[in-house]
């Protein structure tokens, strides 16, 4: 599996490409906002041969979604997100004022599929597991390939820290409950936060003070 991430828009969201050697891919939460960023996505993808099937969310939130226009613009894909998010998915543009301080120029492509928590998604030879997670966003959500160990853990996990909770939708409770779970995967799974560098869950569980195994 290959994993190519992008810093993107002003709060340097993290946008990953997932690739295999079939050439299929699957495009996680893309926040592409600057022209340069939703550029060299695309270039990436061009120039390696990549053919993309799924663009996925970890949550609606609009600093993981600002990209999506192009993708479905591009590949023709929509986004597919968790169904406790619909509401934050229908929100995008009064999001971005709200939270980004931009109003969007374009319209986002209406979401493709709404998934359920262990739901596989499929792209080559890999498969891609939902777990939902939430307290971030109520539809947030891991996704896991257990035979890479490997999980996008989006804005419920970062290195050294968790995701926010007091945007609409957020609850402490339900995030504590959700890591619970969350601390139950291999110590060596390596994990793709949305914001910031990538850790492992045994270094969360020595170093993280909310995971607690």
């Amino acid at each position: 599996m290959e994993i190519t991430r992008f810093a993107c828009n002003m709060l340097q969201e993290n946008c990953y490409v997932v690739s295999d050697d079939t050439k299929e891919c699957v495009i996680i939460d893309c926040g592409a906002f600057y022209q340069e960023e939703r550029k060299a996505i695309v270039d990436y993808i061009r120039s390696n041969g990549l053919k993309p099937v799924h663009l996925l969310a970890t949550h609606g939130h609009i600093d993981h979604n600002f990209g999506n226009n192009t993708i479905y613009e591009e590949f023709g894909l929509k986004p597919e997100v968790d169904a406790h998010d619909e509401k934050l998915m229908g929100m995008l543009v009064d999001q971005s004022i709200a939270i980004a301080g931009v109003v969007l120029g374009y319209d986002m492509p209406p979401v493709g599929h709404y998934f359920r928590d262990k739901e596989e998604i499929t792209f080559g030879s890999h498969t891609l597991t939902v777990m939902e997670t939430p307290g971030h966003s109520q539809g947030s959500v891991f996704f896991y390939c257990k035979e890479e160990n490997v999980a996008f853990t989006g804005d419920t996990l970062f290195k050294g820290s968790i995701g926010r909770t007091d945007f609409e939708g957020g609850s402490r409770f339900m995030l504590i409950q959700s890591l619970r779970t969350v601390c139950q995967m291999p110590d060596k799974t390596r994990i793709f936060p949305g914001h910031g560098p990538e850790s492992t869950i045994g270094y969360e569980l020595a170093h993280n003070p909310y995971l607690d195994r």
